[in-house]
């Protein structure tokens, strides 16, 4: 009886301490009161792809999805620069997120069903898409993806890259071998050192990772898109309120790109008669609060980081060394994907 009691309170103590180890659920649906009460948000991006997350020489991070977690920072505080960035390899992200290590993740990943109901997160929205792809040497006289017959890949562990590769492999009857790292430069660095005869991730991650070889003109990235890969930021399961207020952050720039309202003409815009433009510059209704947000909300967003094509074209677009036109990432009106629900 005494072993069975010691047993008993010894595996109490275990469970008593796995769980005051794991966040709360109760903490875990207060995100936004934890994030006040620190003064900052800890938003976790990638270890560096130009355009989307990455430092300069001297730790200043930049990119759509820095942009991303600046204007969450701008519509609770007012101030874009109240963000922690913390950069994570593929394989870190999830357990960063379930942990509590950070409050969201902002990191060019992809919305999968197995992600979205297997690992106690939640995909609040997707503000970038996206689709798999191949860079190849120019030299090696390949123009398809269907001439990759016996290739070696590179690639990331712990994406859904590796999982698409063999999807479209197989379909065509082709061979492969994949060559994956942890990080992203160490695949990159083996591509470039010729280790492998293509690199395969996301299209636009492709030419972001294209500026860091050694002869960047001397590669292509070939025209196929292989998979869909809508890419947006992820948060913890179990805070329906932190998941609105992310959602919401994102719909509020491409609602102010489709109604005309920019970083540069606010003051303009406030003096609007058209209704729409009246409650997403907090003028009519009352709908920050319902995010526990002012009634300024979106035009702290829009006044940090602008809407949402003056997001794109400053982080990736054709002005830029990326070079990537708008696409499937212009708004609905003009072809695209983008659509913000009504704000009413």
């Amino acid at each position: 009886m005494q072993i069975f009691r010691t047993l008993c309170v010894g595996f109490l103590g275990l469970a008593a301490a796995n769980l005051l180890a794991m966040p709360s659920v109760q903490a875990a649906g207060k995100t936004l009161e934890i994030v006040q009460k620190r003064g900052h948000l800890k938003c976790g991006v990638s270890q560096g792809l130009p355009g989307f997350s990455t430092p300069d020489n001297r730790g200043k991070w930049t990119g759509i999805d820095v942009d991303f977690c600046k204007a969450i920072a701008a519509a609770i505080f007012n101030d874009p620069s109240k963000v922690k960035f913390t950069p994570l390899s593929a394989k870190e992200r999830f357990t960063a997120i379930q942990s509590g290590e950070v409050d969201i993740i902002a990191r060019n990943t992809t919305w999968s069903m197995h992600r979205d109901t297997a690992l106690g997160v939640d995909f609040p929205v997707i503000n970038y898409y996206d689709g798999q792809g191949f860079m190849v040497r120019a030299d090696l006289g390949v123009t398809s993806a269907r001439e990759l017959d016996g290739a070696t890949l590179c690639t990331n562990q712990g994406t859904t890259t590796e999982l698409n590769a063999a999807d479209y492999f197989r379909s065509n009857g082709m061979q492969y071998e994949i060559v994956a790292f942890e990080k992203a430069d160490e695949s990159v660095a083996a591509y470039n050192s010729g280790r492998c005869d293509a690199y395969t991730t996301d299209h636009s991650a492709l030419y972001a990772q294209k500026l860091k070889l050694s002869q960047p003109k001397a590669h292509i990235v070939l025209p196929e898109i292989i998979s869909k890969e809508p890419l947006g930021p992820l948060v913890r399961q179990g805070d329906s309120s932190w998941n609105d207020l992310v959602r919401w952050t994102h719909y509020a720039t491409v609602a102010a790109e489709e109604f005309g309202v920019t970083s540069k003409n606010l003051a303009k815009m406030k003096l609007s008669s058209n209704p729409s433009i009246r409650r997403l510059m907090g003028l009519d209704g009352s709908f920050g609060a319902n995010l526990g947000l002012s009634k300024q909300w979106a035009v702290n967003i829009i006044r940090s980081v602008g809407n949402y094509g003056e997001i794109f074209e400053r982080n990736v677009g054709v002005q830029t060394p990326l070079g990537i036109e708008r696409g499937v990432n212009a708004l609905w009106t003009k072809g695209g994907l983008h659509y913000a629900p009504p704000i009413r």
